[in-house]
């Protein structure tokens, strides 16, 4: 793997150490009554935030954009869950879910600061058939138009996804891709994501980030990020 591919995958691992924040009796802690969320940082101007279910917060460190938080058992049942500014009781974001047992899900923390919201996926983490992986993509660059996701020379794999649309997790073959990120409809390329290695039987999220133009004294670029889900 090359340096650029293991750069990558550090950025997206856990960011965070959590402790529990559910107190309720042993049923209530048992792994059949849990479900299982992670919460990523996709808003490319917000600081770091800190997260909180049902106000008990559950981080020691900031979240940062654009790292994620691993999978976390939370209880399932319906639950609040609040995003603040690190540190400060200012809420960003806040959403009542209604969390399934044995169910994963994924939380971006996506848009602009002033206009931050969530985007809430329900995470199919069945295994792939052997010789594949599990792939999807998700929009999630605030001032980029809809794309396309294709093989470098070859083959559209997503098509047409505007912001904040995510396709479902898809069976390709485990194999290493050089993918290119396209204007919808043209062969116009935006960004070039190259020695993606998507291993047999694992299942991964790419998700687009940052800004086609970002403000003065923002960094954070249209790029591509890799979670490893499964």
């Amino acid at each position: 793997m090359k340096k650029w591919m293991k750069l990558l995958l550090l950025a997206v691992l856990p960011a965070l150490a959590f402790t529990s924040c559910d107190d309720d009796d042993d049923d209530d802690d048992s792994l059949m009554n849990n479900a299982m969320v992670m919460v990523v940082h996709a808003s490319p101007d917000a600081p770091g935030v800190d997260l909180l279910i049902d106000d008990a917060k559950v981080n020691s460190a900031a979240l940062t954009f654009p790292n994620n938080t691993g999978y976390l058992p939370v209880r399932a049942g319906n639950r609040n869950i609040k995003v603040n500014a690190a540190g400060t009781s200012t809420t960003v974001i806040n959403a009542d879910a209604n969390l399934a047992a044995n169910q994963s899900y994924t939380i971006f923390a996506a848009n602009t600061l002033t206009n931050i919201e969530p985007v809430v996926l329900m995470d199919n983490l069945a295994s792939p058939a052997s010789g594949k992986a599990h792939v999807r993509f998700v929009h999630l660059s605030p001032d980029a138009p809809a794309v396309d996701i294709a093989v470098v020379g070859g083959p559209v794999i997503f098509s047409n996804q505007s912001f904040k649309s995510a396709t479902a997790f898809t069976p390709v073959d485990a194999a290493t891709y050089d993918l290119e990120v396209r204007l919808a409809g043209t062969e116009t390329v935006v960004l070039t994501v190259p020695d993606v290695q998507l291993a047999n039987g694992k299942i991964y999220t790419v998700f687009a980030r940052g800004f086609v133009s970002p403000p003065a004294g923002n960094n954070n670029s249209l790029g591509a990020q890799i979670i490893v889900n499964k």
